[in-house]
This record gives C-alpha cells, sequence and structure tokens, in this order.
C-alpha cells in the first residue's frame, strides 16, 4: 500500500512491511552473508515477512528518535532498532548480526552525503525535511570481523507509488561493494 502524503521523515511512525518484489533481495541475502549470518537464518529471513513497528518521536529535551521492532512471519522476533538522531555513536549487541556500533541523524543537505546512492530518487518532501542517515558498523574487536553499513531512509515515488524506502551502501570485510534498496509498504497508522 502507498505511504499516505501525510507520512514524511519527520514523523516515519506506522506499521510498514517490506515488499520484496520491489527490494533488491538477493543484494539483501549477500549483505547477510558478508555480516556473517549463517545459511539457515538468512533462508528463513528471505521466506518471512518482515514488519518495522516504528515509534518516531522526540524526548524531554527536543532530541529525535526513531525506535523500531521487526517482527518476522509467525511472529517471530526480529532486530530492534533504536536510533537517537544526534550523530553519536552508540554501541549495540544484535542477536543477528552481533556487536555493532551506530550512529543516526537527520541531514537535509544531502549534497553532504559522499555517495550519489543515498542521494538519488527521493520525493521533494524527503529533500526538503531531509533524509535518515544512518551508519552501522561492526565492533571489530568484539565481533572479529569488519563491516558498514550506510543507509538513507526516507520516500520515493516507485511505479507511480509513493513508498518508504532505505539506500544502503554496503561494505564487507574484503571490500566488497553492495547496494540495495528495501522498499516498504505502509500498513496504518
Amino acid at each position: 500500500m502507498a505511504a499516505p502524503a501525510t507520512l514524511t521523515t519527520l514523523d516515519l511512525s506506522g506499521t510498514w512491511i517490506i515488499n520484496k518484489s520491489l527490494s533488491n533481495t538477493t543484494e539483501m541475502d549477500k549483505i547477510l552473508q558478508l555480516q556473517g549470518v549463517s545459511w539457515l537464518k538468512r533462508t528463513a529471513i528471505s521466506a518471512a515477512t518482515i514488519t518495522l513497528s516504528v515509534k518516531h518521536y522526540k524526548d524531554d529535551a527536543g532530541v529525535e528518535h526513531i525506535d523500531i521492532d521487526q517482527t518476522l512471519t509467525g511472529g517471530i522476533k526480529g532486530t530492534t532498532e533504536n536510533r537517537t538522531m544526534d550523530w553519536e555513536f552508540r554501541e549495540h549487541a544484535d542477536h543477528l548480526f552481533g556487536p555493532v556500533k551506530g550512529k543516526s541523524r537527520r541531514l537535509v543537505n544531502l549534497d553532504e552525503l559522499e555517495h550519489a546512492w543515498h542521494k538519488e530518487g527521493w520525493t521533494p518532501d524527503t529533500a526538503e525535511h531531509g533524509v535518515i542517515e544512518s551508519y552501522v558498523e561492526s565492533d571489530t574487536p568484539k565481533s572479529k570481523t569488519t563491516w558498514v553499513g550506510h543507509q538513507t531512509w526516507g520516500f520515493q515515488e516507485i511505479d507511480g507509488v509513493r513508498r518508504y524506502t532505505r539506500h544502503i551502501k554496503f561494505t564487507g570485510p574484503k571490500g566488497e561493494d553492495v547496494q540495495a534498496l528495501m522498499v516498504y509498504d505502509y500498513v496504518s497508522a
């Protein structure tokens, strides 16, 4: 289902389901493999419907937060993403990806982004309000692997339909460079 025009990067709150037919699932599997996710888990993930429950808000100090709980088919708990939009590194022990460090922010000036992939295709409201920029890397001393996942989130028109998307640029342990597009269908507020 199309994302309502009332939802922008200023408020992503709601329920979203990954649209596998529009997302780069082959590239996503390659990213998971390079992150060290087992074939069995990758197979389960590829077969599952992935739902995001997003709560987007500002705390009492005015700091923006995006908290996301993933659920897979059958109510299986997926990854939790708690993003504080202040561009400060925070550590997280993820049950799928292991120890990671990440930072997030709202970026209004798209020219500050290094890669064209992160800048392309956004709706005018996303360009106006800014993309959500997420940078996550493995905590190499703890995880014994090295990778970087750099994403921008926003809205774009795909086949004439407004969609919430994530542009992912991933660098693997041996310098592998993978780009993927994740596309989500809107379910409800």
